[in-house]
């Protein structure tokens, strides 16, 4: 029995190994599916070889992002499961509970409010005609999506939200797949590349410190010089979280929700009418597109009873946010993308306190450069036999390898 195979169809007793199999690009892992009806607390082997738990019901995911009895920053706790190999950084959003999750929080949401991205919003479309005339440039009229779009709009946004060189921009692609890295790297791999982007922050934090500008570092680093809002460590950890999380997710979206659509001939046509529909159409792109396979993980901080099953105290567990939103009990034909449902609380990005803090500059990214595309290239089709079509693996965040399009 092959590796994959063995993922998916384990012997009775023995738990499966996470991250699932994915049969292809556009396909979900199907255990999901069986998940949900049979085995809605399951136990899993997570990359780090520690044991864990992942609920893929749309109300159990729910409980597990909001509850405080589901702790993120127990996740780096000395003996905690792990993940991956390498242990999660201290001091970040991602890794601390209130009350110092709600102070870290504090000092970046104003960047991210719906006014602010409203602001943002004509710089965001500038950025993308400029990308959109050099696409246009190709003699062939085909290219790779991804390096011509999805990857450099949103690393030019938060470079410029953030105040980093976008000529940097190979750097961040490197460092980010180290630190969204589930099984691809080794753990002293990891920690050598998380490493040398602290370095890097630190060295442009210096020089933000000696010329500040108006961006978000400058003002964190105004925060930690005049009023101790961060010590260095967590000025340093914010600068990086915010990067990386600030494009990945984005990234491997744009170049997702666009193959949604050229896969979906009858809704691109309303597109292609109305290509303003696109911001009508991103909740159920959202929905339809995970970022990842699985889902967050927390650590129980107290025993608790999910669908019939106690889980322990100290346990690892992941919320499926990808099965959640395919779940049958909330989402009428969950599997097919239809975006005219009345009602969508996807948990795209998250749920509770721990709710996706870009979420606005996310959706104002997508509507933006989806809407632009297919105004300026109407003609716009898959230049590949869709079967052609590879996800990256053994990543948290699962962007396409590339996706080549013709017009």
């Amino acid at each position: 029995m092959d590796a994959e195979t063995a993922v998916d169809t384990p012997t009775t007793g023995c738990p499966r190994h996470y991250p699932f199999h994915r049969p292809s690009a556009t396909e979900l892992p199907p255990v999901y599916a069986e998940l949900r009806e049979q085995d809605p607390v399951a136990q899993v082997v997570l990359p780090s070889g520690d044991l864990g738990y992942i609920v893929s019901r749309y109300d159990d995911a729910k409980l597990v992002l909001a509850d405080p009895r589901f702790s993120r920053a127990a996740m780096v706790a000395e003996g905690a499961p792990k993940l991956t190999a390498a242990p999660m950084p201290p001091n970040s959003l991602f890794s601390t509970d209130p009350p110092e999750h709600s102070r870290l929080r504090k000092l970046v949401m104003g960047e991210f409010t719906a006014r602010r991205v409203r602001d943002l919003e004509p710089r965001i479309q500038e950025l993308t005609d400029a990308l959109l005339d050099e696409m246009a440039k190709a003699d062939d009229q085909r290219t790779d999506l991804n390096a011509a779009l999805a990857f450099p709009l949103p690393v030019q946004v938060i470079c410029e939200l953030l105040g980093v060189p976008f000529a940097d921009r190979e750097k961040f692609r490197q460092w980010s797949n180290a630190i969204v890295a589930l099984t691809t790297l080794t753990a002293e791999e990891m920690v050598r590349q998380r490493m040398e982007m602290a370095g890097y922050i630190h060295e442009l934090i210096t020089r933000r410190r000696e010329e500040p500008g108006d961006d978000l570092l400058s003002a964190l680093i105004s925060a930690h010089d005049e009023r101790d809002a961060l010590d260095h460590a967590e000025l340093i950890v914010m600068a990086m979280t915010i990067l990386v999380a600030g494009h990945e997710t984005t990234v491997s979206m744009i170049g997702a929700c666009v193959l949604t659509l050229l896969r979906s001939p009858e809704h691109l046509a309303r597109v292609l009418e109305n290509p303003d529909a696109v911001g009508d159409f991103v909740p159920e792109l959202l929905r339809v597109n995970p970022i990842g396979d699985g889902g967050p993980m927390r650590i129980t901080l107290t025993d608790v009873e999910i669908a019939g099953t106690v889980i322990p105290k100290g346990s690892a567990v992941l919320a499926a946010v990808c099965s959640a939103n395919r779940d049958p009990e909330v989402f009428e034909r969950g599997e097919e993308f239809y975006p005219d449902r009345a009602q969508n609380p996807h948990l795209a990005f998250g749920f509770g306190i721990h709710h996706c803090l870009g979420a606005a500059l996310a959706i104002a990214e997508l509507r933006i450069t989806i809407s632009s595309l297919f105004r300026r290239f109407p003609t716009l089709r898959l230049d590949t036999d869709v079967a052609n079509l590879r996800m990256k693996q053994g990543m948290l965040v699962h962007g396409l390898e590339s996706l080549p399009v013709a017009w």
